[in-house]
């Protein structure tokens, strides 16, 4: 059984927390993955310069549950001490109960001109004045995620940790990628033990929990207090809850029946297009549709027609259509 996560003063529910997912992690998939239980959920990522101007975006990001959204948590990127810390006391005012520094974003429009997220990691200096700035001006919890390194050759976690905990740092999550390999190859989920044996707050294990079985082998082999889901949970919102499950108490709880599964796309479906409007809506809800529908029987034809119409109308008759075709196959019958 797996004892509980605190960070800080907080206590989460369960060792299992959705990872902060640019374009993903929206308002709408927030709520769903908590509907079926998850420790914590964080805001995708938002930049802490753009957050101080304004931008209609980044704001957006920062939409936050008044009830059952709790801790309620935002990631901050930004590689300027002031910036970084203002925007922690701007977030810190909308009422987030927790606040996350990205130093694990690998892609290039973050660690290029901006020199934020993973590019942080080059220089441990200026990431410990960051992580400095932004403890002193909140009260909220602030914790860290980070990769392995930046390449094999300057693989500085334990360090970078370290001086997060020295700081204040309540918790640090380790994705087990340098930020070169972004997404190729496997995580090095024995290399993060290197960074659990260095701290004594927290620290979570990222990166290729796609399974139960591999969330406690991650867990298992990195020595790590809980999980982080990204990946595995694109088109499973169910997920981060079965490994919560098992993880308490070896419960194991199946995937949905094919009815409930498009059920939950359809209300998705919806709730994407109650909260971003008609036009972007329909269109961030692509990605999530084909996700959803990813290996189910006649599927490809479903997904062009979504992908190919600005047709709120023409999606709903899709949507039923489809899910009318998939139950009545002798694949589904008992499902159905």
């Amino acid at each position: 059984m797996t004892d509980p996560l605190c960070i800080g003063p907080i206590r989460l529910p369960s060792a299992v927390i959705l990872a902060p997912m640019s374009g993903v992690t929206d308002l709408p998939f927030r709520r769903l993955v908590r509907r079926f239980g998850v420790g914590m959920t964080v805001c995708e990522m938002a930049a802490s310069k753009a957050i101080l101007q304004n931008v209609d975006e980044e704001l957006r990001k920062l939409a936050l549950d008044d009830v059952g959204e709790a801790p309620r948590a935002v990631q901050l990127a930004g590689c300027e001490p002031e910036a970084l810390a203002e925007a922690a006391r701007i977030v810190e005012g909308l009422g987030a109960d927790l606040i996350d520094i990205n130093m694990g974003c690998p892609a290039k429009k973050v660690t290029g001109s901006q020199q934020a997220g993973s590019a942080l990691m080059r220089d441990l200096d200026h990431a410990t004045a960051l992580i400095s700035a932004t403890v002193k001006a909140v009260d909220v919890p602030v914790t860290v995620k980070m990769r392995t390194g930046w390449d094999d050759e300057t693989r500085n976690a334990p360090e970078l940790a370290h001086r997060a905990e020295g700081e204040g740092a309540q918790l640090v999550t380790v994705h087990g990628r340098t930020r070169c390999q972004f997404y190729t190859g496997s995580a090095d989920w024995d290399f993060v033990a290197g960074v659990v044996d260095r701290i004594s707050i927290p620290v979570v294990i990222n990166g290729d929990i796609t399974s139960v079985e591999k969330a406690v082998e991650a867990k298992t082999r990195s020595g790590a207090a809980g999980v982080m889901i990204g990946r595995g949970a694109y088109g499973r919102p169910w997920f981060p809850a079965q490994v919560a499950a098992y993880l308490a108490d070896g419960t194991i709880l199946p995937d949905p029946a094919p009815a409930e599964r498009l059920a939950v796309m359809r209300a998705h479906w919806e709730a994407m297009l109650e909260t971003h409007g008609r036009i972007q809506g329909l269109r961030v809800a692509r990605k999530h549709v084909g996700w959803y529908t990813a290996n189910l029987p006649n599927s490809a034809a479903f997904r062009q027609t979504v992908n190919n119409t600005m047709d709120e109308a023409v999606v709903r008759d899709a949507i039923a259509r489809f899910e009318e075709t998939l139950l009545a196959t002798d694949r589904f019958a008992v499902a159905a």
